[in-house]
């Protein structure tokens, strides 16, 4: 994923400016450019002495703590985090203690932008960042031991905590921490080497199970605060549209109901509980604007797209001639892939519960943009940025759906109305309806060929909305959206003449980020129409894109070992393979599909994949991640699509949004390659070739393509 400087240099630029005003360095502590934003209250007693930076603490109770500058949604970051700090700091994970970190331009995200979850981001960022916050409080730990001593630090180790001399004498981190509070910190630090790992690299538990298995967890829906009410929220019927008339005569009257309050988004009941609140927004009669959106319908979104796709857009990449060598091309192939709008369907609805006392608001529950949240709820309820403060809870899933600011936002202006706290909670089919979906996309693909049937020339047309035209429109610049362009622009074949284009067309419909964004979209249009390719010509797919590979060593190496595993060219009677590969989020990966087809449709058997991502820092996680991925890839590119009649959304819950069941969820045989390499991402890996592999395999069976999805109502 390209680092849109852009984005980055706004929010930082702003986000210094507000927080400098208004913080001071940890008193009593060493700090490292690091600022923490106080509250008002906080600030009355100064924290103890403790060797500190922007993300360890080692207090002088001996006690370890990281500062987790990325929001835990399942992916493990409360383990993979400390993980990296424990190894360089030379103490057992378990004695890790985690908080979440505020909302601070320290923890910007450097490959994103901002203080943000997401992009497969939070260990390659973190990857250095955290090894030296731990190697730099070893390092002023062991020079404080060693100045006790009065021997050279050289002679000193570390383990468990403790700092050893090699005459036998060890002293254990907390009785260092008010001499080594005092001393200067190292300007650089030396980091283990990899043979030396303890830690990474080895399977260990996660963190945060304890805390969810005995239920003290908390997620933004268990947050409770003295005088909260609960809120639920009316919004119109489609997305954009307003309450222009609200009769809430019978909702006033049913017992338990505490207000009504109208703002911006909808029509809200307060009550002490969520079932009077749901029920007496039920009973609210409402008269809805449903705004410039209300004609919408998919054929007519599906026609609007074609119609863009006839114009020009930016060209993300060119190599060599680009689409200019077509017409020198012997023959050519052509072929169009349709993907539809998805919903998050995070497992946990939105939710958010905002207070607002002595001119400070606070924010807490499942938000993967910090500043995004802080800016944006300073801005709604016109109150200076420096007096919001976010509060991040455990995200049931968030997929990118908690990017968004729209659910913080509600909260903050009904707790304004209310004078209270005030917890809101949207519905599942709120959640549905209301969403910011992942966008449809056209794909236009075109081969040039050789006499020899070798591809020449090759042209990626994509059209489709852009997400981050509407989230951060500073990044897109000349009609090139860098997030839009994930999947291809990236492509690692080697194609003489290359040509990526991208046209960026407003549907109407809000779009959002959806797990592996455009990887997945363009993913399914290259890597399917690469075996269209190899059919036209009679080739091997695997030593077809093999020979396109010659120059990137690594996706060689995934294709053929997943290849080998899978048994290519050795399928089982009655079932065929199908491969795709990419190189996404700084991992490269390659996946093979089994595939059979019975009479109730088509059946996958197993999944083989082999990735190489670098650096594995928590194998057991990274397994967990990569089979998630593949069963959302499968689960959603099956069987789900989000539609519209009238501007409204036509699904609303898993009976007609439906998941994968338990029954349906094939062998999966992950493959992890040894490497020295830099962490890349894994979060998203596993979702964009899972179903190009199933479609593939399909076409090799049946000889029928499948180039739109869902594909149970395309094949």
């Amino acid at each position: 994923m390209k680092q849109p400087s852009t984005l980055k240099d706004k929010i930082e630029s702003s986000g210094r400016r507000g927080f400098m005003k208004s913080t001071g360095a940890l008193s009593g502590a060493l700090v490292i450019g690091f600022n923490l934003p106080f509250t008002a209250s906080q600030a009355k007693t100064a924290p103890p002495a403790a060797v500190a930076n922007a993300w360890v603490k080692v207090s002088a109770d001996g006690k370890v703590t990281l500062i987790c500058h990325r929001s835990e949604m399942g992916q493990g970051v409360y383990t993979s985090m400390p993980m990296l700090v424990a190894e360089e700091l030379g103490v057992p994970l378990s004695s890790v203690k985690i908080e979440m970190a505020p909302s601070a331009p320290v923890y910007i995200n450097a490959m994103l932008g901002g203080q943000i979850t997401g992009g497969s981001t939070s260990v390659r960022d973190a990857w250095m960042k955290l090894r030296e916050a731990g190697a730099s409080a070893r390092t002023v730990l062991v020079a404080a031991a060693a100045d006790t001593w009065k021997v050279p630090a050289s002679e000193c180790t570390v383990a468990n905590g403790m700092v050893m001399h090699k005459s036998g004498k060890k002293i254990a981190y907390g009785k260092l921490v008010a001499k080594a509070s005092s001393m200067k910190m190292p300007e650089k630090v030396a980091l283990k080497a990899q043979k030396d790992w303890t830690i990474i690299g080895k399977n260990k538990a996660r963190l945060d199970t304890p805390a969810k298995v005995y239920g003290t967890a908390q997620y933004g829906i268990d947050v409770k605060l003295p005088g909260m009410v609960i809120a639920s929220l009316a919004q119109a019927p489609v997305i954009g549209g307003k309450a222009v008339k609200v009769n809430d005569a019978k909702t006033k009257a049913l017992k338990g109901v505490l207000g009504v309050v109208q703002i911006p988004d909808g029509v809200a009941v307060l009550a002490k509980d969520f079932y009077i609140a749901k029920k007496g927004r039920d009973l609210l009669e409402i008269e809805w604007d449903n705004g410039p959106a209300a004609g919408l319908d998919n054929l007519g979104i599906e026609q609007d797209l074609r119609t863009a796709s006839l114009g020009s857009g930016a060209i993300m990449r060119k190599d060599g001639a680009g689409v200019d060598a077509m017409s020198k091309a012997a023959s050519t192939i052509e072929a169009e892939y349709l993907l539809p709008f998805l919903a998050h369907a995070t497992l946990e609805p939105v939710n958010c519960t905002a207070e607002i006392k002595n001119g400070e608001c606070h924010i807490t529950g499942p938000i993967q943009f910090q500043q995004g949240a802080q800016y944006g709820v300073a801005a709604a309820i016109k109150m200076p940025p420096e007096k919001v403060f976010i509060h991040t809870t455990f995200l049931g899933g968030g997929y990118g759906r908690k990017l968004e600011l729209d659910f913080q936002i509600q909260a903050a202006q009904l707790a304004m109305a209310a004078g209270k706290p005030v917890k809101l909670i949207w519905s599942r089919e709120d959640d549905m309806k209301h969403d910011f979906y992942r966008p449809i996309s056209l794909h236009q693909m075109t081969a040039g060929l050789n006499a020899k049937g070798d591809i020449e020339s090759l042209h990626c047309k994509m059209t489709s909305p852009s997400v981050t035209a509407r989230a951060f429109p500073p990044v897109v610049q000349n009609g090139k959206d860098p997030f839009m362009a994930e999947g291809s622009e990236n492509i690692t074949y080697k194609v003489p003449n290359l040509s990526i284009e991208n046209v960026i067309h407003d549907t109407g419909v809000r779009v959002g980020y959806w797990r592996s964004v455009s990887n997945a979209l363009n993913a399914f249009a290259v890597e399917s129409f690469i075996d269209e390719v190899a059919t036209a010509t009679k080739k091997d797919p695997v030593a077809m894109r093999m020979g396109m590979l010659g120059h990137d060593k690594r996706s060689q190496n995934v294709l053929k070992m997943a290849a080998d595993k899978a048994g290519w060219g050795k399928a089982p009677a009655g079932r065929a393979l199908g491969v795709a590969q990419m190189e996404c989020y700084g991992a490269h990966s390659a996946l093979v599909a089994e595939v059979s087809m019975t009479k109730d449709g088509p059946k996958v058997h197993k999944i083989t994949c082999v990735v190489d991502c670098g650096v594995v820092v928590h194998p057991d996680q990274a397994l967990a991640q990569m089979e998630s991925g593949i069963l959302l890839g499968f689960s959603s590119g099956m069987k789900n699509e989000i539609t519209f009649s009238q501007g409204e959304v036509q699904q609303n819950n898993f009976h007609d949004y439906a998941m994968l069941r338990m029954s349906e969820v094939p062998q999966i045989d992950v493959t992890f390659v040894q490497s020295s390499e830099s962490p890349g991402g894994l979060g998203e890996v596993g979702v964009p070739l899972v179903m190009p592999a199933i479609a593939n395999a399909l076409a090799s069976l049946n000889g029928k393509r499948v180039r739109r999805l869902p594909l149970l109502q395309n094949v």
